[in-house]
């Protein structure tokens, strides 16, 4: 059975880069293959992939390609990673196959439970006057802040006495209306 792994390869920025998981996974891997009894018949071995681009950022291009590259190559049961906000979908679409990965999942943190926070943190104070601000830019790296934010955007809107909406505006505009909209 093989594991692909496709994580940043170097950027320790990264909780989830190589050089800090790597170590986790081959201790993993090797325990697993000393027990006989856990994967009968199979010997696991591990395949890795980097998701870094070469400014070292974990990228939605290099990521799904490198996913699809051990995928053909390597036929793995199953991935760790990419860890990067962004790849994983892409990664997961290149795939015909989807229902060899139904049970994919995420382990990190969950925006939706998050959302799920802010909700009965709202009904435990009878909350009734909030705001929530997201400043957009042109970044092209990990957007954490978007999905966190979209979770609350969408279990917030969940409350009776809540108005949701979003207020486009540009950087250097008038942010007095943006207040005024609030």
């Amino acid at each position: 059975l093989t594991l692909a792994v496709v994580l940043p390869r170097r950027n320790l920025t990264y909780p989830w880069a190589w050089p800090r998981v790597g170590p986790a996974v081959r201790l993993a891997v090797a325990a697993v293959n000393s027990r006989r009894d856990l994967l009968p018949g199979f010997t696991l071995r591990w395949v890795f992939g980097d998701s870094e681009d070469r400014h070292g950022v974990c990228s939605e291009i290099a990521a799904p390609l490198a996913a699809v590259d051990l995928r053909l190559a390597h036929q793995p049961a199953a991935f760790v990673g990419p860890g990067c906000v962004y790849t994983a979908a892409p990664a997961h679409g290149f795939d015909d196959k989807r229902e060899e990965f139904a049970l994919t999942t995420r382990a990190g943190p969950s925006h939706r439970k998050l959302g799920e926070l802010g909700v009965r943190l709202h009904r435990r104070f009878n909350w009734t006057h909030r705001a929530l601000l997201v400043y957009w830019d042109e970044r092209v790296d990990d957007r954490p802040c978007f999905f966190a934010a979209e979770g609350l955007y969408v279990q917030l809107s969940t409350l009776r006495n809540l108005t949701v909406m979003d207020v486009v505006f540009q950087d250097g505009g008038n942010f007095s209306f943006v207040i005024q909209e609030i």
